[in-house]
Parts: structure tokens; sequence; C-alpha cells
């Protein structure tokens, strides 16, 4: 059970001899209830979402459905994890996550957009890492470039920003570009977007977030075996 553009994800192999039920957008209510009534019918049933069940996906909403129809203790749920597309395409930007982070996504859909629009600001404002999800759409194109003005105002236009498209399916894309320079054109729902915060940098290619352990065992101080090292130099110099 799911999403027609996840199910036609699975391996072929993976689904033989089972029964194959997907349903296009805004049909996820009618197939997680299909799937309980499955369930309750005695099938195994997997409802398939990409990416983590629990981020995004519909392991909630089948919970919720469950529990309004007095239904947990008739049907036993196992969330799997899987690899959320925040992790994928933090691994192929490099290391852009290793200190706070907030998910937003820009999909007004179940969430009106000035709630989306106060949380953006809230994170922006306390220097979180942003990871956006569903930046934009071919019908609701305007919201990215008002968070990206919205961003701006509490940090430079030289923070690095990361484009990854398909993160860990074919087509897969990479781009590492700053704030003042984002090209929209570039960005669609199946881009993830990780907007660094005030001590993200590039380094050979790649977004690093700093988490602090430079700065608290590699001060200014000269490392023991570097200090040891240097003493030596210095009595060669002296003998020579």
């Amino acid at each position: 059970m799911g999403y027609k553009t996840y199910v036609d994800l699975i391996d072929a192999a993976l689904l033989e001899g089972k029964e194959i039920i997907s349903t296009g957008m805004k049909g996820e209510i009618r197939r997680c209830q299909m799937a309980i009534e499955k369930a309750l019918a005695g099938m195994d049933t997997a409802v398939v979402s990409s990416g983590d069940a629990g981020i995004y996906g519909m392991a909630g909403l089948v919970l919720e459905l469950l529990a309004e129809q007095d239904l947990p203790d008739k049907v036993k749920v196992e969330v799997i994890p899987g690899i959320p597309a925040l992790s994928a395409a933090a691994a192929l930007l490099g290391a852009p996550l290793m200190h706070d982070f907030a998910v937003i996504s820009l999909s007004d859909l179940m969430t009106p957009w000035e709630i989306i629009r106060q949380r953006v600001e809230a994170a922006a404002k306390a220097d979180f890492v942003l990871v956006i999800y569903n930046p934009k759409s071919g019908k609701r194109d305007w919201q990215l470039e008002e968070v990206r003005k919205l961003i701006l105002k509490f940090r430079g236009g030289h923070t690095p920003v990361g484009v990854v498209r398909n993160a860990a399916r074919a087509g897969e894309s990479i781009h590492i570009t700053t704030l003042s320079r984002l090209d929209e054109s570039q960005v669609d729902m199946l881009s993830i977007i990780i907007v660094g915060n005030s001590m993200t940098r590039t380094s050979g290619g790649r977004m690093v977030t700093p988490r602090g352990y430079m700065e608290k065992y590699f001060s200014k101080k000269v490392p023991v075996q570097n200090a040891e090292l240097k003493s030596k130099n210095a009595v060669q110099e002296s003998n020579y």
C-alpha cells in the first residue's frame, strides 16, 4: 500500500506474489484506511513511505486512524526506520547537520502558511541550520523566495546552501551555493535544501557545520606533539 510514485521505486522482485494497492496525491487517508482493513482481515500489510515513515510519512496517520477507531489493541503496528531524505542529502553535501538543526516543510496543504513562516523566522533567528522539505511545486512557486528573504534578515548572503535533488535515487544532483545566489530554477518537490547557520562553511567542495571540537580542543595553544617537535627543531637549529 502506498503512494504510486513510491511504490514504483520498489524493486519488482520484492513485489512478486503480493497484492499491490497504490493511490495518487491526496489519497493518504484512503490508503491508510484500506491498509488497516487489510490488516484486520488477517493480511500482513506494508504501508510504504519514502525516506522514513515517521518523518512526513504515513506512520502517524495510521496510528491516528487506529486510535480514532479504537483499534490500537487489534492491529499490531511496527514502524520500520528508514533513511530520511535529510540524512541522505546531508551525507551528499558533507556534514552540514553536525550541530542543532530544524526541519520545516514549505507545503501549506496541511499547515497554514503563516505558521510555516513563523517557524522559519524562529529557526533562522535562533541560528539553527535549516532543512527545507517541499520547497517548491508547480502551483506553489513563491514561498521559497519569501523564505530566502526572511532568512537573509538574520544571516549573511554568503551563508552556504546545499540543494540536493533525488537524494540516493536515479537522477541525483548536488549543488552547493550561497543564500544570496540560490537559484530557484534548480529546485522542485524532489529537492531538499539545507541552509547553513552562522558557523557553516564550505571546505573541499563540502558543507561543514562545526560542532565545536576544534575550538574546544585545538585552541590557540600549540598541541603537545607539535610543541615537542618545535622544541627538537629549535635545538637542532641551535646546534647548527
